[in-house]
């Protein structure tokens, strides 16, 4: 079953279960899922839904530590239940070994040996761990094995 399908049926259930703050997150993901199809007037596909729920997920930690920042705990509950309504259609995050498995293997394949091989790196592991891993803190540590 594809991931939009599956959104479609998780909106289903949420009405049944009268979850209004589920339904409004999956709506907000089907929302956002159907202009990405109008913009890149393509066809959304499982990789394309997990980038755009990962940016989702990404905002509202954003918005949490602002929130909590600001002293609106209230509001910082409340991004906090829609990171893990969200999550759920996300697949499961790597280990800390598992990444530096990965990483490892990445730097093999691409024959890495300085950070001009950066971007090397990162193209093969991009796919591999997209909505899996915070690419931003795997590029840390690439960047870190890449600096020895």
């Amino acid at each position: 079953m594809s991931l939009h399908s599956h959104l479609k049926d998780e909106m289903k259930n949420a009405m049944r279960a009268k979850d209004k703050l589920r339904l409004g997150v999956i709506r907000m993901a089907l929302s956002a899922i159907k202009q990405a199809e109008i913009d890149h007037n393509t066809e959304a596909t499982d990789d394309n839904i997990i980038a755009i729920l990962t940016k989702m997920v990404k905002q509202r930690k954003e918005s949490i530590k602002m929130f909590t920042d600001g002293g609106r705990e209230d509001m910082a509950a409340n991004e906090q239940a829609e990171v893990a309504a969200l999550e759920t259609f996300l697949p499961q995050p790597l280990s800390k070994d598992e990444i530096q498995q990965l990483i490892e293997t990445a730097i093999t394949e691409s024959g890495a040996s300085s950070m001009a091989d950066m971007g090397k790196v990162m193209a093969i592991l991009k796919p591999a761990m997209q909505g899996k891993a915070d690419l931003g803190a795997v590029s840390g540590q690439v960047r870190a094995v890449l600096n020895q």
